[in-house]
């Protein structure tokens, strides 16, 4: 879903910068051939100091799940509604070199049936958090003109989540749990990014390695309370971290312009 979407965005982007570039006059109308590349040929300088980056990605899932094990449950009959958003923005503080902050928010929904213990239960959950990642970027091109590119992104991250999950059991058995999640993460992201269309570009970054804290606090039916901490180092190629996003250079253009 998030690809499809990326693509769908990416797209709509393309058939912009298209509209826009027919109502110059003749002279200046650029062929097809001189927008995907010669527009890249002549002091495109994405990664120039001072330039500000605008980053964006999303990913959209909403789907039904049935006959489905889980590591302590087997999911009989639900829906799932969930969504993530990432606004990032960063300033060139030398040349390839950008600080910058990744904002997050998500939310996951859960509602159906489960089994638990040879229990059937009629589940409702709901997540809602955010992060905030401080990060620098160093880049290095791949090509000459610049527009494919190799990143390095080392982050430091601060979560906080609330999840709140409301079991029945046999019709008149209620189970009601509040939990609150906090996270700090130090990670290592590598990544591509490819210009698309002038100034925007598609960017895939993965976690590669990173130390993560995680304390969870938990309430259930307003009396039982416990609280657990978990630690994890992590050096391998996780897929589920994987990031397609779009992103915005200001400033690329410039030196063009001043001629």
């Amino acid at each position: 879903m998030k690809i499809i979407l990326t693509v769908i965005i990416s797209l709509g982007l393309l058939y912009t910068n298209a509209a826009l570039s027919q109502k110059k006059s003749k002279e200046d109308t650029y062929t097809p051939y001189e927008l995907l590349s010669g527009y890249y040929n002549e002091d495109f300088q994405p990664f120039k100091k001072r330039n500000i980056y605008i980053g964006f990605a999303m990913s959209l899932e909403d789907k039904k799940v049935e006959n489905t094990d889980e590591i302590i449950q087997k999911i009989l009959n639900g829906e799932r509604a969930n969504f993530d958003l990432h606004l990032k923005g960063g300033y060139f503080i030398g040349n390839y070199a950008m600080a910058g902050l990744n904002i997050n928010y998500h939310q996951n929904k859960f509602t159906g049936d489960i089994l638990r213990d040879s229990d059937t239960i009629n589940s409702h959950s709901i997540t809602r958090g955010f992060a905030l990642t401080p990060f620098i970027r160093s880049a290095v091109p791949l090509t000459s003109n610049e527009r494919l590119s190799f990143f390095t992104e080392f982050g430091i991250t601060f979560g906080r989540s609330n999840t709140l999950t409301r079991d029945i059991q046999n019709m008149d058995e209620i189970t009601k749990k509040y939990e609150t999640d906090y996270k700090f993460r130090i990670g290592l992201s590598p990544g591509v990014t490819f210009f698309a269309m002038e100034n925007f570009a598609l960017e895939v970054g993965i976690d590669v390695l990173g130390y993560e804290l995680n304390t969870a606090q938990t309430t259930i039916n307003d009396t039982e309370k416990s609280r657990e901490t978990r630690n994890n180092i992590d050096f391998e190629i996780n897929i589920l971290s994987l990031q397609l996003g779009l992103a915005y250079y200001i400033g690329a253009e410039k030196s063009k312009k001043r001629k």
